[in-house]
């Protein structure tokens, strides 16, 4: 795009949604550096290790890769000090502090919005998945009151936000007052295709991490009383919790490589989604695969999850999932009509719409810069 660029991520010690669109950032800045608060090389893919990561204080703090929240009130500290004078583009990819840098007005910033920071914003339904206790509820009410003023402060710095879904969009608008244009976060639908219909199996099936939000207690009480079999792929650190609450039924894979996940995806009966997510890569693999899914009816998937790829219900509960995957009729899918809509959350379409969105925006930056139009016309 012929504009001097830095991105911004913030912290690099674990894989999830948020590294997927990174690297698909970093392909499209291969020459920009990667600023970060911290990094933990053997936690992250080897190729990383040829990327321009450059981390800040905390990154040198004690424990600091492998308890990253011990340290979260100096966050925004951390990302004030980096210096971005030199750029003409500076891309943020946010959900947590990173937003806050500081950057001269000569310099453009789009922020790339996974969504405003969960603890911050939605505290009490982060601290009761959390299983938070009332003695540190206590003292993390003060921090967060001071966490909660900077945040929305530092959303004034961002010239542009991107949302990654609707509902990450009404977020942007309700604590930090500005619009958002919504670019999906990119899939790389092309790993994944329908198998025929005498190659699917008798399983439902579920791919991520295992951490408590996503609900998978109350999937695997549904599947107990279903008797149908379940793969739950992914590993986490509520994995021995739920292993103890599930019947023989259900099957605990943990970690599946890369290679592996097309054919068990093209292969279950449906993908569930019981949590809530910002956007959830996962079903869209599962479409791009030819597969419905069946998913709780909040977040990313209401943008995602159309009347013929799926089902959405919309209670939170063990007797609605039992009752959805009861009465939706699996066979009666069109594989070939999920996977075209898949693709329309494909990596070069996220690509096409970035640069479209940033040249855009350069542009009118420009001729403000130039004296050419007085509002600076920032969203």
């Amino acid at each position: 795009m012929g504009m001097k660029t830095a991105l911004v991520h913030d912290w690099l010690n674990q894989i999830g949604g948020a590294e997927d669109v990174l690297e698909k950032l970093v392909e499209l800045f291969p020459q920009a550096p990667l600023y970060t608060s911290l990094y933990w090389p053997e936690k992250m893919p080897d190729h990383w290790r040829s990327w321009d990561i450059r981390t800040s204080f905390i990154d040198r703090l004690p424990f600091a890769q492998k308890r990253q929240q011990l340290y979260f009130p100096l966050y925004p500290f951390s990302f004030e000090l980096f210096d971005f004078r030199e750029y003409d583009l500076v891309l943020t990819n946010k959900s947590g502090f990173c937003h806050g840098i500081i950057t001269e007005p000569e310099t453009l910033h789009v922020c790339y919005c996974l969504t405003p920071t969960r603890y911050v914003w939605r505290y009490m339904q982060y601290a009761e998945q959390e299983s938070i206790g009332p003695t540190a509820n206590r003292f993390l009410q003060p921090i967060l009151y001071h966490m909660r003023l900077w945040d929305r402060l530092a959303a004034d710095r961002v010239d542009h936000f991107i949302a990654i879904s609707e509902a990450v969009r009404r977020r942007i608008a309700k604590f930090y007052h500005r619009d958002a244009q919504i670019i999906y976060p990119p899939v790389d639908t092309g790993r994944f295709s329908p198998v025929l219909t005498h190659e699917i199996e008798d399983y439902y099936l579920f791919v991520g991490r295992l951490v408590p939000y996503r609900r998978l207690d109350l999937l695997i009480e549904a599947f107990n009383q279903l008797n149908k079999p379940l793969f739950i792929a992914g590993s986490g650190r509520d994995r021995a919790r739920l292993e103890g609450l599930a019947n023989n039924n259900i099957t605990f894979l943990g970690y599946v490589p890369d290679e592996d996940l097309p054919a068990l995806m093209a292969r279950c009966k449906a993908f569930i989604w019981p949590g809530e997510e910002d956007f959830g890569i996962a079903p869209i693999q599962a479409m791009a695969a030819g597969r419905p899914v069946i998913a709780y009816a909040a977040g990313g998937v209401l943008d995602t999850v159309v009347p013929g790829t799926g089902i959405l219900f919309s209670r939170q509960t063990v007797a609605e999932m039992v009752e959805v995957v009861k009465s939706f009729d699996t066979a009666a899918v069109d594989p070939d009509f999920i996977r075209r809509h898949a693709e329309k959350f494909d990596t070069a379409v996220f690509k096409k719409q970035l640069e479209l969105f940033i040249a855009q925006k350069k542009e009118l930056h420009n001729q403000w810069l130039r004296g050419e139009r007085k509002d600076y016309g920032i969203s």
